[in-house]
């Protein structure tokens, strides 16, 4: 007889951690102080919840006109909200503050007002609410709705103007994309609707001309592009599709930030990757750069457009250059250290701040100019183990993984967590993640399979992702499978298939399929049951389907019930452990119910736990609570398998008291989703 655990539990705090407004930044040497008194509490508590734990923060975001003010995302309080911060003044204040969190925000040109986007519990559909970046003198900042007339939505962009025009993108199942002008004053005006999926890119800097992006050719996974006025009439087109003939898509990277210049900076795959021209829609002229690195390559404008900063992506890390069009020479790097660089932004003193980290070293936000822009008060979160790269050849090509082993003296082979990255457009990188770092913790090994599908190895490798969806990617992670068991990093009998989101769907759909190969499954946020998941889901994630399986369950419904986990769950042997967020729009709860009913009607070896949330939680001791979970469920049923020792979860002795953390980010210098690097 299995064993079945129904766990229902809640993203919000179990008691109140946050302030309506954070304390003022700290000095340099009350900092100082107050770090070291927080270590010395911190030091009962394990490492791998001391990094989920340890403050963070995003890469700011300034305004345009005012680039002193600035908007960053922190998990200060515990939950992930938004900030101001005058850098001029180091004063700083928490914008938002909701059980759940908030990390959608947007400030003005001017840097008066902030716009934030009000869903409900995660369920990522709202609307846009604006308060001022500064409340008068002893008054609250107080919210308003930024645009009044729209109904909630999932948001499809969001650009603002300088004289306070808004162009509000949102997505509904009921209506498709819609695009809207919101002038101060006046009624929304809606400028564009269509069934597929579209966003708005950028407003010029005079506010005439509204790049958007849309798939009404039908391949959600390759937009073109239409710049607009904003009565809604045609400028121009730009379609590499050619009408959804061809796989080559297009990004909106934005207008140049200067008057009178009407250029738009595009990110293209004419030549097999990402890569960036200038496009101008009152003239149709392209021009091409001459930008010879190896791999993706994203830029965006300096804030006088006489150059652009390259963020360059390859082989699973990144670093910055600096590139001058039309100037006649090469990129020009600018220094960072070895690793992932997660955000960069150009200031207007030429300076370049960005958002660095690796597996071994946690995310920290520096400037060109040797300072560091954000340090966060309290604790440090402690060092990880470095990734070793390992190349393995695959069905469809030589499959890159990222390995991180228990540090020495320890020697394989280790129990191995097979951690799958969502998206699936995504991969993995050389990047801190408190995740996999708990993992090691405890004595496994963990293995990343950036497989078909993934992003950053060049559009073929994207693309290859067709109609046998999650059976290809499956291919691959068994190649990587193959040879960490040959290779005597991972123990054959303690192989573990984890993920979330797309990793989740993996996971399950793994068990399935391979159910001889995996000792246990830990899926997050899945994909379970793929007809009731499309039925359900948001609206966008519809398109997407609809292009990587070639139509609807109705149109090809052999694709759907062959990639669909719920066609293989009585296949399933190992014990199978499931979270879920009962206000997930992306991977809903009903779909995931039917995966635990059928799961239960044989009963086989599983445990869930639903949690009032969506697409995962912004609440830092939820995410503590739900690794846990995972790492005690694997403990329990990997050592019931007659497997040699694993190691106990480290936890929270009863007496010990868990720090928390200043609620404010302390500049260290004057100049000083997404959410923050490291979870």
């Amino acid at each position: 007889m299995g064993d079945m655990t129904e766990i229902t539990g809640s993203t919000a705090p179990s008691a109140p951690t946050t302030a309506s407004a954070p304390a003022p930044a700290p000095t340099p040497a009350s900092t100082s102080t107050s770090t070291s008194a927080s270590a010395s509490a911190s030091a009962s508590v394990p490492e791998w919840e001391q990094r989920f734990r340890a403050p963070r923060v995003s890469l700011p975001d300034w305004a345009e006109d005012a680039p002193d003010r600035a908007l960053f995302v922190s998990n200060a309080t515990g939950t992930y909200e938004l900030y101001a911060w005058d850098r001029a003044t180091g004063e700083q204040r928490q914008v938002t503050d909701r059980p759940n969190g908030t990390t959608d925000g947007v400030l003005t040109p001017d840097g008066e007002s902030i716009w934030w986007f009000n869903d409900t519990d995660g369920d990522e559909f709202g609307v846009w609410m604006r308060q001022p970046f500064r409340a008068g003198e002893g008054e609250e900042a107080v919210d308003e709705p930024a645009a009044p007339g729209l109904g909630a939505s999932y948001p499809a962009g969001l650009a603002i103007g300088r004289d306070g025009t808004a162009v509000v993108g949102r997505s509904t199942d009921e209506d498709g994309t819609t695009i809207h002008v919101v002038r101060p004053g006046a009624a929304p005006v809606e400028i564009y609707r269509h069934r597929e999926s579209a966003g708005v890119g950028d407003l010029s800097h005079d506010g005439t001309l509204i790049a958007l992006e849309h798939t009404e050719h039908g391949d959600a996974m390759h937009s073109a592009l239409r710049v607009v006025r904003s009565d809604g009439s045609t400028v121009a087109e730009l379609d590499d599709t050619e009408g959804g003939t061809k796989e080559l898509g297009l990004s909106v990277l934005g207008f140049a930030p200067v008057a009178g210049d009407t250029r738009l900076l595009v990110g293209h795959q004419r030549r097999g990757r990402w890569e960036p021209m200038i496009w101008d829609p009152m003239t149709g002229t392209e021009t091409d750069l001459a930008i010879d690195l190896p791999g993706d390559v994203g830029a965006e404008w300096y804030p006088d457009a006489s150059a652009l900063l390259i963020v360059h992506g390859f082989e699973a890390r990144s670093d910055l250059w600096r590139y001058e069009p039309g100037a006649g020479s090469a990129p020009v790097r600018v220094e960072t250290p070895t690793g992932s660089v997660s955000g960069a932004t150009a200031r207007p003193d030429g300076t370049v701040e960005y958002l660095w980290s690796s597996a071994a070293q946690p995310p920290v936000i520096r400037s060109t100019s040797g300072a560091v822009v954000l340090d966060p008060p309290g604790p440090k979160a402690p060092a990880s183990v470095p990734v070793e790269d390992v190349w393995v050849d695959g069905p469809g090509g030589r499959v890159h993984a990222l390995v991180q082993r228990p540090a020495a003296p320890a020697e394989g082979p280790f129990p191995t967590v097979f951690e799958i990255h969502g998206g699936p457009t995504w991969h993995d990188s050389d990047a801190f993640a408190s995740g996999p770092a708990a993992w090691v913790d405890h004595g496994y090994a963990v293995v990343r399979v950036n497989y078909r599908g993934s992003t950053g190895y060049g559009r073929a490798w994207t693309d290859a992702l067709k109609h046998r969806v999650g059976l290809i990617e499956l291919e691959d992670i068994a190649a990587v499978r193959e040879w960490a068991v040959k290779s005597n990093l991972a123990d054959p009998a303690k192989l573990v298939l984890a993920g979330g989101s797309w990793g989740g769907y993996l996971t399950l759909l793994g068990l399935g399929t391979q159910p001889e190969e995996w000792a246990l499954g830990l899926a997050a946020v899945p994909v379970a049951d793929y007809v009731t998941a499309y039925h359900d889901e948001m609206e966008d994630l519809k398109a997407m389907d609809r292009t990587l399986l070639g139509g609807t369950p109705e149109e090809v419904p052999g694709r759907f019930e062959a990639s669909s986990p719920l066609t293989y769950v009585d296949a399933v042997r190992a014990p199978v452990y499931i979270s879920a967020g009962v206000n997930d729009p992306r991977c809903p709860i009903r779909q995931v119910e039917n995966y635990v009913d059928r799961l239960k009607g044989r009963d086989a070896v599983h445990e869930v736990y639903r949690y009032d949330a969506g697409h995962g939680s912004l609440v830092v001791e939820e995410r503590i609570k739900q690794v846990r979970l995972e790492l005690d469920f694997a403990r329990r049923h990997l050592a019931a398998d007659g497997a040699s020792a694993v190691p106990a979860v480290s936890a929270v002795p009863a007496a010990a008291t868990v720090p928390s953390p200043a609620p404010a980010v302390a500049p260290s210098s004057p100049s000083g989703e997404s959410m923050p690097a490291g979870e």
